[in-house]
């Protein structure tokens, strides 16, 4: 089974609505790949989700009920947690956050990509820049 380094970017168009039509689409098809492909996410994905839909519920986004549905039906995904992420951070990962100029959040989906050799997810301009320059494929642009 393949396998994709999954950006929260992506994973929170599930819930919320872009208005931009082109990034739903993409996160859509990237969840349609699951069913087929695994993804992969650092250990810090569950806090950064936790931080974005906390967000959505104080700005009356979604509901308290949406938010628990959403984490019950994410819990049913192929989405395997790297236990090294935290590793890498005082290394390759704040190197790398330094070299694009990204948040050490972004830079740990781009260390994990670069590590395991596999493509990445996100709809994130900045991470997208970082990953092209790093020679990672972003997932789904090449197919």
């Amino acid at each position: 089974m393949k396998e994709f380094v999954l950006d929260n970017s992506v994973v929170m168009r599930w819930l919320l609505q872009s208005p931009k039509k082109s990034d739903q689409v993409y996160a859509e098809k990237v969840l349609q790949c699951l069913i087929v492909e695994k993804a992969l996410v650092p250990n810090l994905w569950h806090l950064e989700a936790c931080n974005v839909l906390l967000g959505a519920e104080k700005r009356s986004q979604v509901s308290v009920g949406e938010v628990e549905g959403f984490i019950a039906q994410l819990g049913n995904l192929p989405i395997r947690v790297d236990s090294l992420t935290s590793n890498s951070a005082f290394t390759r990962t704040m190197s790398l956050a330094r070299a694009y100029k990204l948040s050490s959040y972004d830079a740990a989906y781009l260390e994990l990509a670069v590590r395991e050799r596999i493509p990445l997810a996100t709809l994130d301009k900045n991470l997208i820049r970082a990953a092209k320059r790093a020679s990672v494929e972003i997932y789904g642009l090449s197919r």
